[in-house]
């Protein structure tokens, strides 16, 4: 079978990773993925302090060109060398990520399906939907335990471009979903997706 893309987007703290993990487990032969955060743009000429204060919640913040071209690789069957981010430097890793073609391709990101050409390539577009006191909650607890930032830190970039962000470029592309999720632990939806990548890897 031709590879099959999926496209899975929400907001930050949606539990779109979740939903994207539960599948990547239950096909653990079969799935690959990629993630829209570690095709943010470099910056290595500018200071910490300064790239601090860039907007990462703006579409202009990614390489979503290359993304569309690692996805067409694997889509035709090549490995790709993924870039990976360090978000306690706020800048891109010197680690890479070497991905194999797989029958099923997740990409998951806020703005997964903001752009048209990234949009335009998914066979199958999920948006994971929550409460937004859910997900700064979620996000306060994933930045100080897995990305060793201040609280402080944390509401000031929430105010200022997380909240602002999702209500202009991320939730206006919900109407692009085939499905939306309201939870990232929502069984039924899964066992739905779930149900569709077994008969495509059974044909």
């Amino acid at each position: 079978m031709k590879a099959f893309l999926i496209g899975i987007a929400g907001g930050t703290g949606s539990g779109k990773s979740t939903f994207t993990d539960r599948i990547r487990d239950a096909f653990p032969e079969d799935v690959a993925v990629l993630y829209h955060d570690n095709y943010y743009k470099a910056h290595d000429d500018m200071p910490f302090e300064e790239r601090k204060k860039l907007n990462y919640d703006h579409p202009d913040a990614f390489d979503t060109g290359l993304l569309i071209a690692d996805l067409r690789r694997l889509k035709n069957g090549q490995e790709i060398v993924s870039p990976s981010y360090d978000y306690t430097v706020h800048n891109r890793a010197k680690e890479t990520v070497l991905v194999k073609p797989k029958k099923i391709i997740l990409t998951e990101g806020i703005l997964t399906l903001y752009d048209k050409e990234l949009r335009e390539l998914f066979d199958m577009k999920i948006f994971v939907d929550a409460d937004a006191d859910e997900r700064i909650l979620r996000r306060v607890l994933r930045d100080t335990k897995e990305r060793g930032r201040d609280i402080e830190n944390i509401i000031d970039q929430y105010l200022t471009t997380v909240k602002p962000m999702h209500y202009l470029y991320v939730e206006p592309t919900r109407i692009y979903a085939d499905i939306v999720v309201n939870s990232g632990k929502n069984d039924v939806a899964f066992d739905l997706v779930k149900q569709k990548i077994r008969s495509l890897l059974s044909e």
